[in-house]
């Protein structure tokens, strides 16, 4: 047994360092490149005589690509491997993120955003698929979670980025939001030509594994692929995948009606400068990080995964509340900061749950359509915040719709345990 844990840690951290955190790196530039906008928008909205409601339609319909992408690009990558799969999403969103800079009118703003999700669509459910050939079962939560931790990251670094991009002088006389949106699209297109000669297929191709590792991976890996292995679309049927779905739209609304309106909601209540806001921004999504890792490594750990989900997001939800009504000031930045810590933590040790009831047939249709469904969120949720805002005139609607959400959130959980503990398990059989 000590022989095997110390094999298993072992392609653990080969893993964490090989595969992990590059992923991190992609899933931090797509993220950053998807919810700038919400800083450009301190400046294009008025430039450009977007309203509330169209500004929150155009940050919110991207989302739309996002969900038509997400099926085509993982059949795609399961078809031409990681590497070029990566490298391909990554030079087509950066060229779409770039040419957001360069629209004059609502109608081209929406096509581009249309086009970035499209690109964009496939990789989280990508990401999470690919890592699962290299993840043990031991490790799912925390495999699974390190990627996401990239979507706070974008924020925690790219709000303060963001903002001193929009601070200073933008060359050839740009706008500094059209600068700040070009700036951040280009490591994206470097690095995805950098992916194309650094990501192995699959763990045989992986040369810095043992053959005693590519063994044990073979046995025992949270999705092990096997010759000529279809996709067996009957898991679709099953109430607790839609289940699933239905939380993880709960949780990702939670976090995207923050996303796309925090820094206008901090400059109607403060009035500080886009540098200033770049750094209270980034609070809840440092909370978000630190919630995420630890979250899902206590979940691991502990070998429980709904109250890992449900009291965090309770948690969040009154934090947010909470942060309302407190206003602008310390308690307040701190419970942005809770709040975020929650969200991040139910978020984190989320994908444990569902996977860890999948067959290899099943795994890749399951998380897309899971990852379809909780994407949907960002195709409403900031529509629907701008709307509610531009009838009431604020921000206390926004606010209770999304604490709303997140304690709907909570009580799903407790639905998904009795579908699992009632015996609604999917293990479709494989043809």
């Amino acid at each position: 047994m000590t022989e095997a844990n110390e094999l298993q840690r072992g392609i653990a951290a080969k893993v964490m360092v090989r595969l992990a955190l590059p992923t991190i790196l992609f899933m931090l530039l797509s993220s950053l490149d998807r919810v700038n906008i919400s800083f450009a928008a301190l400046q294009m909205n008025k430039d450009l005589g977007f309203t509330p409601t169209q500004y929150g339609f155009g940050a919110g319909i991207l989302f739309l690509g996002f969900l038509a992408g997400q099926f085509p690009s993982v059949l795609l990558l399961q078809r031409i491997g990681m590497r070029r799969w990566m490298a391909l999403c990554a030079v087509v969103w950066a060229c779409c993120a770039a040419g957001i800079a360069f629209v004059r009118s609502p109608p081209e703003f929406y096509v581009l955003r249309v086009l970035l999700g499209f690109a964009e669509g496939g990789l989280a459910p990508g990401i999470v698929l690919y890592l699962s050939q290299f993840a043990t079962e031991r490790e799912r939560a925390t495999t699974f979670a390190l990627p996401m931790l990239a979507i706070p990251l974008s924020l925690v670094i790219g709000s303060p980025l963001s903002g001193w991009l929009m601070s200073m002088s933008a060359p050839l006389g740009l706008p500094s939001w059209r600068w700040m949106l070009v700036a951040e699209a280009l490591p994206a297109m470097v690095l995805g030509l950098a992916a194309w000669l650094y990501f192995p297929d699959r763990p045989e191709e992986a040369g810095w594994l043992s053959a005693e590792q590519h063994g044990w991976l073979q046995r025992n890996a949270a999705n092990r692929e096997r010759p000529g292995q279809r996709n067996d679309w009957r898991i679709l049927r099953e109430p607790m995948i839609w289940a699933s779905a239905l939380l993880w739209f709960c949780l990702l609304s939670g976090a995207y009606g923050i996303m796309f309106w925090l820094p206008q909601m901090i400059r109607q209540m403060s009035g500080l400068t886009p540098l200033q806001i770049g750094f209270v921004n980034a609070l809840p999504w440092l909370g978000a990080m630190i919630g995420t890792y630890f979250n899902s490594r206590h979940s691991d750990k502990a070998g429980e995964r709904y109250f890992h989900i449900s009291v965090p997001a309770v948690i969040s939800a009154l934090a947010m509340l909470c942060a309302l009504l407190s206003g602008p000031g310390i308690g307040g930045l701190m419970l942005l900061f809770v709040a975020g810590l929650g969200l991040g933590a139910a978020q984190g040790a989320f994908w444990a749950l569902p996977t860890s009831a999948l067959k290899p047939a099943t795994f890749a249709v399951a998380a897309v359509a899971i990852n379809v469904a909780g994407s949907s969120g960002g195709l409403v949720m900031p529509h629907l915040v701008g709307y509610v805002r531009e009838q009431t005139g604020g921000f206390t609607g926004p606010t209770m719709l999304i604490a709303g959400i997140l304690l709907i959130a909570a009580a799903l959980v407790s639905f998904i345990r009795r579908l699992l503990s009632g015996g609604r398990v999917p293990h479709v059989a494989t043809p």
